[in-house]
């Protein structure tokens, strides 16, 4: 029986990038419920340190998420995303994600993903994703 090799380890996922925007922060905070201040009020994010509004990290994982199943497709099922923050995504910002497949085991991969902007790297992390095995088409010859 052969095998179907999709990806394999060390294989670079394409980079996206994601240009990040006011609104992209503020809709991300309000379609997940976080209503911090600092995530879309500019004058009180200031006075708690910060140059302007950021990004919070349910959008950013809500984008890392997304950058996986682009990639490995629709049937693509997120098994595990563990992520850590480091530079705030700011207004005016561009976030580059780039992946690397760490480790294959059957149709299961284990990617590292780093999402970079132009102070640092915003998102570092792993995510496991499984994609079922296509059924081969059938039908009559």
């Amino acid at each position: 029986m052969r095998q179907d090799v999709r990806w394999r380890t060390g294989d670079e996922l394409p980079p996206l990038e994601i240009p990040v925007t006011r609104t992209l922060i503020v809709a991300g905070a309000i379609a997940s419920r976080d209503y911090q201040d600092v995530h879309h009020d500019p004058e009180l994010a200031r006075r708690k340190g910060s140059p302007d509004i950021f990004m919070n990290i349910l959008t950013t994982n809500g984008l890392v998420g997304r950058y996986i199943t682009d990639h490995f497709g629709p049937t693509a099922v997120l098994r595990r995303v563990a992520i850590r923050l480091g530079a705030p995504n700011h207004p005016g910002d561009t976030m580059v994600l780039r992946g690397t497949v760490e480790r294959v085991d059957g149709d299961t991969a284990t990617v590292r993903v780093v999402g970079a902007n132009g102070i640092g790297d915003h998102v570092t992390g792993t995510v496991t994703v499984t994609v079922p095995p296509q059924a081969p088409s059938g039908g009559a010859a």
